[in-house]
């Protein structure tokens, strides 16, 4: 089989205005950035308010190994399979970040014959949504330390200037700066350092954002430090919100692009799972839902992160109601539970004891779905070396731990005809009755919030607040925070906040050391363990491979 690149490469792929005709939207709600991909003007939005809604399905994943289980493979495969029977899709993604496609991932398009498209264009640079976030929340620092170099009227205290720089780069060097240095002319030293775009709090804003005008006042909210007298100053006093507002404005707008087979994709913003809320827009899950039957949306990492955080913080936010949740599960993320290292060799052979030892797994995220009061369907995605014993296994352990129903997903090798069953699966379990909850109330105290999430989701024992976080609760709760939803960081390696403890563990804690406002996206994130907002290179990047061909040809994104 080719590579997932040249299997891109070589697609004949429709111009994106005919694709924009087909689901509904007049050519003045689309600006083309080329011929195949283009900006959707939020205008459709008022157009389109009496269109029915189409249904959401949240794909989501066991807690997955390091090298990932194939959830956006499974999301575009979804949506292939849909379209193959007859139904009206709409897949919204994320963007993806230049630092893990030059660190580990390589490319965040999917795969094989299941990818979305251009794919060297969505994964470097886009249409610069990245490019203009890191410009505006850049841009938001150097109004603050203009304001104390200038007098600093507002009385920020320099030791508490929570407020970072950002750029799209795994760079372990910038995880802890001291700017400002070479004398008074050129700024006031003190401590600071960058972010990558996609755990800036730019990034969140522009996923929870409804509308411009929301987004302006968003912006404005954002908390960027502390005076002396320990009160917050927000971004709006700084006096660049509106110009921040300006340099967003159109990346706002959701991108829209194509599946191998067609189908429309909506892949629009790009915030971390593990940090902040790891979904797509909110603006566009509200075009997608009246442009289809059905809005496929993928979350990030496994249903502890980003589909906890897709029901109570983006579903909230956006008046969502969902109909049915994709658990992607892999014999090899089964095996690795199990306790297997991460050894081909380990994934190549056939072992059903390790699979069904890991499945404890599987049982756990099929019940994080049912806490919900939502239908699960079980995709087990089909890996080169997974024999078809291993793979009917996964299958009937999705059943018999609850899921509605447990498919093969084999769209990689055979495209939307091998994601067909998958699709049926799951516009049945669309049709089912659900009992949709969240996991906490708006008026629920901030730490019955955080024990809520812990007891409920991950099924800890409790939470231990270290005295700075204790003391954030109040200080939170003193400044009127305290309806702000939670949206927790925390290890995605593990269904609790240690990393190490693999499979389905139990008799622990969730130690929160610290709390941030995220007041602009509108949650608080309590830090549970050793959570960083900027990844390092490893010693091997994936940026070592890409490179271009003799012809001027893009090689080594996967």
């Amino acid at each position: 089989m080719k590579s997932s690149l040249e299997i891109a490469q070589e697609a004949t792929l429709r111009p994106i205005m005919d694709i924009a005709r087909e689901i509904g939207l007049e050519e003045d709600e689309v600006d083309l950035y080329g011929k195949y991909k283009g900006k959707v003007n939020l205008s459709a939005l008022d157009r389109l308010s009496g269109t029915p809604d189409a249904k959401i399905v949240c794909v989501s994943a066991i807690t997955p190994t390091k090298a990932g289980e194939g959830k956006t493979t499974t999301s575009v495969s979804l949506t292939q399979g849909l379209g193959r029977i007859g139904k009206r899709p709409v897949l919204c993604l994320r963007e993806p970040s230049l630092g893990p496609i030059f660190g580990i991932k390589g490319g965040a398009a999917g795969g094989g014959l299941t990818q979305v498209v251009p794919m060297e264009d969505l994964n470097l640079h886009f249409t610069g949504d990245f490019h203009a976030i890191a410009a505006a929340n850049n841009m938001l620092a150097a109004f603050i330390d203009r304001h104390m170099f200038y007098g600093n009227e507002r009385g920020i205290d320099p030791h508490r200037v929570t407020w970072r720089r950002a750029v799209d780069m795994n760079d372990r060097h910038l995880r802890n700066i001291v700017s400002g240095l070479g004398g008074p002319t050129h700024g006031l030293p003190r401590e600071t350092g960058f972010d990558i775009v996609a755990a800036s709090e730019v990034m969140a804003i522009m996923g929870m954002a409804t509308s411009l005008q929301d987004l302006r006042k968003r912006i404005g909210r954002i908390t960027v430090g502390y005076d002396v007298e320990g009160k917050p100053v927000y971004a709006e006093e700084m006096g660049c919100a509106g110009a921040m507002t300006v340099l967003l404005k159109d990346a706002l707008k959701p991108n829209l692009i194509q599946t191998l087979e067609g189908q429309p994709c909506f892949m629009h913003i790009g915030p971390f799972g593990n940090i902040a809320h790891g979904n797509s827009s909110i603006v566009a899950d509200l075009v997608g839902r009246k442009l289809g039957d059905y809005v496929v949306t993928e979350s990030g990492f496994g249903s502890d992160l980003g589909m906890q955080k897709f029901m109570d913080i983006v579903c909230r936010a956006g008046g969502f109601l969902p109909s049915a949740v994709v658990i992607v599960a892999t014999a090899k993320a089964l095996k690795h539970h199990a306790g297997l290292e991460d050894d081909p060799r380990n994934s190549e052979s056939e072992n059903l004891k390790a699979i069904e030892t890991g499945s404890a797994n599987l049982a756990r995220h099929i019940q994080n779905v049912k806490h919900f009061g939502l239908p699960c369907v079980v995709a087990a995605n089909r890996f080169p070396g997974d024999t078809d014993a291993e793979v009917a296994l996964v299958q009937k352990l999705g059943i018999e731990h609850g899921a509605h129903a447990a498919v093969l997903n084999e769209g990689f090798t055979k495209g939307g005809d091998g994601a067909a069953e998958m699709a049926e699966a799951v516009a049945d379990a669309c049709e089912q009755p659900n009992t949709f909850a969240f996991t906490f109330d708006d008026s629920d105290p901030i730490d019955v919030k955080i024990e809520k999430i812990a007891t409920r989701v991950y099924q800890a024992d409790g939470v231990d607040f270290l005295p700075v976080a204790r003391q954030k609760i109040e200080q939170y709760t003193r400044d009127g925070l305290d309806k702000l939803s939670i949206c927790m960081a925390k290890s995605h390696l593990s269904i609790s906040a240690d990393p190490a403890l693999v499979n389905a563990p139990t008799g622990f804690r969730i130690p929160v050391r610290d709390i941030r406002p995220y007041t602009g996206a509108g949650f608080l994130t309590p830090l549970c363990g050793d959570i960083m907002q900027m990844p390092g290179l490893g010693k091997s990047p994936a940026g070592f491979n890409v490179d271009i061909d003799e012809d001027g040809r893009t090689v080594g994104l996967f």
